[in-house]
């Protein structure tokens, strides 16, 4: 602690600015702090499929299980029992070429109303047709079903990138499984701030670091700051409005975040600059600890 308070010291002295200063196991790390200013909800993200893209809200209902309809509804292998996930790409290479929006808004107390799914070429499908299994089981080219969730425990893949030199286990395929009643993969609610989105276009100027790559469901304002401030936030408790959110763990990251969609191409210098900089984290995990309503704009206490 004695280093870090000199070096604290050091550095102010030679930029005149407040340093942020972060202990890692891969050593310290710095981020520039320039003011205190007030945190707010930017967006509000929720995915109605599991891995398939999601929709974007200016409001949304917060249950004990997340944002209302979110990963409401999951494709299931028949051959292995497992929900397809984008972290196996070698199994499900096209995942984020499938979007999902609900028919009708999702209602506290109501059973979740069916969903359309727009096929990478172009066809789309709703999950009341007769015909759902076949058409995605043919654009999958895996024998599938589009399931809700159940009180069943079901499990997914993820594959393990081998063009990362720090990850452990490279080029291998490890197995989860979702929590109770969920399709998630660790917790309800996951979260990340402008903070670290601009703190790692900083890091890699040279990928395009964009909010969509992390798959977050808030996206939280944090100005002037430029940090993966999240990891302070471990073991707090944040408010929005009327619903509190206790944060569990960082969001260690996978090959997901490297996978093209969109307009955005495949770029593994995502992934290898949060694992150099930051041990793999970026965002955090939140269970629910009081339910209620976020709303863009909503201004976030911490505590």
């Amino acid at each position: 602690m004695i280093i870090v308070r000199i070096f604290k010291s050091f550095i102010l002295q030679i930029i005149g600015k407040p340093i942020y200063l972060h202990i890692r196991p891969n050593g310290l790390h710095m981020g520039r702090v320039i003011g205190m200013a007030a945190l707010k909800v930017a967006s509000i993200w929720r995915y109605p499929v599991k891995s398939m893209m999601g929709e974007e809200l200016n409001a949304c209902e917060v249950t004990e299980k997340g944002l209302l309809g979110d990963r409401a509804y999951g494709v299931i292998d028949n051959e292995t029992g497992k929900l397809a996930n984008a972290k196996n790409p070698k199994k499900w290479p096209n995942m984020f070429r499938y979007r999902a929006h609900f028919i009708e808004p999702p209602e506290k107390g109501a059973a979740i109303p069916p969903v359309r799914i727009t096929l990478p070429d172009g066809r789309s499908m709703v999950s009341t047709d007769g015909e759902k299994n076949e058409m995605l089981s043919n654009s999958l080219k895996r024998n599938v079903h589009l399931s809700t969730v159940s009180s069943s425990d079901v499990q997914f893949e993820g594959y393990i990138p081998e063009e990362i030199e720090e990850l452990d286990n490279k080029g291998t395929v490890f197995t989860r499984t979702s929590p109770k009643d969920t399709f998630f993969d660790i917790d309800m609610v996951h979260i990340v701030t402008t903070s670290t989105i601009n703190y790692v276009r900083n890091l890699a100027p040279d990928s395009r670091i964009e909010p969509r790559r992390f798959r977050p469901n808030l996206i939280i304002e944090v100005p002037d700051t430029e940090a993966f401030i999240e990891n302070e936030w471990v073991g707090k408790t944040l408010t929005i409005g009327d619903v509190q959110l206790k944060i569990s763990q960082e969001t260690k990251r996978c090959i997901m975040t490297t996978l093209a969609q969109g307009d955005l191409p495949k770029d593994p210098n995502v992934l290898r600059t949060i694992v150099r900089k930051n041990a793999g984290s970026f965002g955090v995990y939140a269970s629910v600890v009081k339910p209620g309503k976020v709303n863009v704009g909503d201004q976030v206490e911490i505590e």
